[in-house]
This record gives structure tokens, C-alpha cells and sequence, in this order.
């Protein structure tokens, strides 16, 4: 299973998704994809999210059984404790030292 959140990306990428994902909400996308195809889908929701924000949620042999990405302008963050992801609100004052320092874009790897 593969959910992808969209975040005041440009709506001719939701449209895009929609061949690929069912569009439960707007800006969220579900679908049962190949690691190959979540790759490209994942690829392209990052070229195109222009000052947006992307969220990937897929399957993976981990301990809690999934993997979480992130791209561009979420209002959440990973945090990594001890090889468990956890997921942090940052404070108002946080995000703006962060986007400061890393110009707004929060990117993990895609290896899992």
C-alpha cells in the first residue's frame, strides 16, 4: 500500500496522480504500486510540487512496517528515534529557523 499526501502542490499534479492513485481526499492519494512506480510517482511529486510540500507513506521491511518520505514544505517532520520514525509539530519558531537554514526544503533519502 502507498498513501502520498500533497501540500499546496499545483493542482495539474493531483490530476496527474490520479492515473496511477485514487484520490480518497484532495491532496490525498492511495494505491497499491510497484517500489519502481512509487519511485517515479514519488520523483515527479517532488519536480512538480513547486513551493508545496509531499508525503510518502509505503510499505517496508522496518520495525513499524512502513517507511515515511518528505519533500518541500510539510508542517510535520521526521524524527528518527533508535531506528523507529516519529513524527514532530514544529513550534512556529522552529520552522522558521529550519526554512531559513535550509531554504523551506526538508528531503530524506530513498533508501530504506
Amino acid at each position: 500500500m502507498t498513501i502520498l499526501i500533497l501540500e499546496s502542490v499545483p493542482l495539474s499534479l493531483r490530476g496527474q496522480l490520479t492515473r496511477w492513485m485514487i484520490e480518497v481526499k484532495a491532496g490525498v492519494f492511495v494505491g497499491k504500486t510497484s517500489a519502481l512506480v512509487r519511485e517515479k510517482l514519488w520523483e515527479r511529486a517532488c519536480k512538480h510540487s513547486k513551493d508545496g510540500g509531499c508525503v510518502l507513506i509505503h510499505n517496508a521491511r522496518t520495525e513499524q512496517g512502513f517507511d515515511i518520505w518528505l519533500h518541500g514544505r510539510c508542517s510535520r517532520e521526521i524524527v528518527d528515534m533508535e531506528g523507529l520514525k516519529l513524527i514532530r509539530v514544529p513550534k512556529a519558531e522552529d520552522r522558521g529557523d529550519a526554512e531559513q537554514a535550509t531554504g523551506g526544503v526538508s528531503v530524506t533519502s530513498l533508501s530504506s
